[in-house]
Formats: C-alpha cells, structure tokens, sequence
C-alpha cells in the first residue's frame, strides 16, 4: 500500500496523537464508519474511514476542530 493509503499513519507518522476512536453504522449508506478524534498541540482533527461502496478502497474525511 501506498502511504497515500494510510491517512491515519500519515498523520501519527506527522505528530499527531491518536486521543479517541468511535465506530457507527450510517443507516442511509449501510456501512460502518470509523472515527479518529487527534491531537496535535493545541489543534484537534477528525478524521473518518468508511470502506468505498463500489470498487477496493476507503473514502477518508478530514474536518479541523
């Protein structure tokens, strides 16, 4: 795999620190989503992983706290 990838790694590998992990079943699309709350310094991110609906991958979004 590439690192492109590995968004979570990319970002632990960059300094950020893991502070909480959530699972949820989004009914509407019919899959589990993983969400990642980091920390880095004074800035928090969440970052979440669903798998793609059609074809191999995942779908990663980022949002700045």
């Amino acid at each position: 795999m590439a690192e492109a990838d590995k968004p979570l790694s990319t970002l632990v590998s960059q300094g950020w620190e893991i502070v909480s992990y959530a699972t949820g079943h989004e009914a509407a699309q019919g899959t589990v989503t993983e969400n990642f709350l980091l920390r880095r310094m004074k800035s928090h991110k969440l970052l979440k992983v669903r798998k793609k609906w059609i074809g191999h991958g995942f779908v990663v979004t980022e949002m700045d706290i």
